[in-house]
């Protein structure tokens, strides 16, 4: 009896992987937008680029899809060269060429049509904490120009930047940071 149990596990596990098809990230149309108050006097704006990652995307069973992606944390860009200089010192990041900001799925929660919230752990300034991604899926399809499956997705969420150890100056630069993301990815060959 245990052996057709595990059998049927198996079975199982393989249809739900076999059904998820691989995309990878398209560099060059994904990046995260984060904003902060500044003293009260402004919102500053910022950028990360340089994605590379995959998606396991089941979209009959969205929740049975995953994420994994990662980009430097020195591809941030401010639009001032001393603040992201500034950044990059051990005030916050304490930064290297080598250094990854990474977020890997943990589960999906489908609460729409084309929603969902993805729970994952988010590893930056070397701490790693469980985040909730607000997800929309914006369209899939065949790219006009590509000419192969594309998928494209959007999602927010609000971090509290001291609690990955970026707390410099904080709560006067707010320690609420809005993120913003936007990513294409292509059907693997």
């Amino acid at each position: 009896m245990k052996s057709l149990v595990l059998a049927a596990l198996l079975s199982a596990t393989a249809s739900m992987s076999m059904a998820a098809d691989k995309y990878t990230l398209d560099s060059s149309h994904s990046q995260v937008v984060f904003t902060y108050n500044h003293l009260g006097y402004s919102t500053t704006t910022g950028m990360f680029s340089g994605f590379e990652g995959e998606i396991m995307f089941d979209q009959e069973n969205p929740e049975n899809s995953s994420v994994s992606v990662s980009m430097p944390t020195k591809s941030m860009f401010t639009g001032w060269e001393e603040r992201d200089t500034h950044f990059m010192t051990d005030d916050f990041f304490g930064a290297t060429d080598e250094d990854m900001i990474t977020f890997t799925s943990t589960a999906i929660e489908v609460t729409g049509e084309n929603t969902a919230n993805i729970t994952g752990d988010l590893t930056m300034n070397d701490i790693t904490k469980s985040v909730v991604l607000d997800a929309k899926l914006n369209q899939t399809g065949d790219h006009p120009m590509q000419g192969k499956p594309w998928a494209g997705f959007d999602a927010t969420t609000t971090l509290l930047r001291s609690e990955f150890g970026v707390d410099k100056f904080a709560p006067f630069v707010g320690d609420e940071v809005q993120v913003k993301i936007s990513l294409e990815a292509m059907k693997a060959e």
